[in-house]
């Protein structure tokens, strides 16, 4: 079943775009939920549209919820929207009011891939009580210090137009480094008050520009103490990666 729509925001002050897919043998015992977040030049039909999601989930045991969240990279916008605090509070309350969900951290799971990968590691490392599984596909901004900083020193030429409003309307016009933000700074918090963090399952292909900073993001969470299982394989930033990396997580983890 797919379900597309709209729901209203008091975090947001608005409507916004909701997809819903679920498995066609509906049953009366809660779902296991997975939010499913897009990328920077997406929407929330995207999975739906360029990947085997529908088919996948008519035969699995989980709820797919997909929201729209513009190119905000999942942030609490310095000029903009509070993304953020959408998806990882407003949401799924939302869902678990809305639909029939488990509310049990053990049957949640928060997925995406490049600007959604960095979001769902994002809500993953800040709200950890939440989620029992994070798959992150070929994520973007996962050293993101070193990332403001190299734009705040040689700008961000060749970025495209758009990117540096992006970035302005983010973390403000000095492109402002703040640890709600940043990945591994969130992973630290979490570690220094003893969270139980998800599982962190990371995939990246081996010819993607993100590859190197994968393996810098791996190791710096290493020494933090932070597990987390990576799989590679050849592959670029595209839709027929991140499906295989979505089919592959499906599977992996039963969804």
């Amino acid at each position: 079943m797919r379900l597309s729509g709209t729901v209203y925001s008091e975090v947001l002050e608005m409507d916004t775009d909701l997809t819903v897919i679920t498995p066609n043998d509906l049953r009366d015992a809660p779902y296991q939920v997975v939010y499913l977040l897009h990328g920077l030049c997406g929407n929330n039909k995207t999975w739906l549209d360029y990947t085997m999601l529908p088919f996948y989930a008519e035969h699995g045991q989980s709820i797919y919820i997909l929201p729209e969240v513009g190119r905000s990279f999942y942030a609490d916008m310095r000029y903009g929207q509070r993304y953020f605090t959408y998806i990882a509070d407003e949401l799924p309350d939302i869902v678990r009011h809305v639909f029939r969900v488990s509310a049990d951290r053990a049957h949640t799971a928060i997925l995406g891939g490049s600007m959604g990968g960095y979001g769902a590691l994002k809500c993953a490392l800040a709200r950890p009580e939440r989620y029992a599984l994070c798959g992150a596909f070929s994520s973007c901004c996962l050293l993101l210090r070193e990332g403001l900083e190299d734009a705040r020193r040689n700008g961000m030429d060749g970025w495209g137009a758009q990117m540096p409003r992006d970035f302005a309307a983010i973390f403000g016009d000095d492109l402002a480094w703040t640890p709600q933000n940043d990945l591994l700074a969130l992973a630290e918090q979490a570690q220094a008050a003893g969270a139980v963090l998800p599982r962190l399952y990371l995939t990246c292909g081996r010819q993607d520009g993100f590859y190197p900073d994968h393996l810098r993001f791996l190791q710096a969470l290493s020494d933090l103490g932070v597990q987390a299982e990576f799989e590679t394989w050849d592959g670029v930033h595209d839709f027929p990666y991140f499906n295989e990396a979505l089919r592959r997580t499906i599977a992996r983890f039963a969804l």
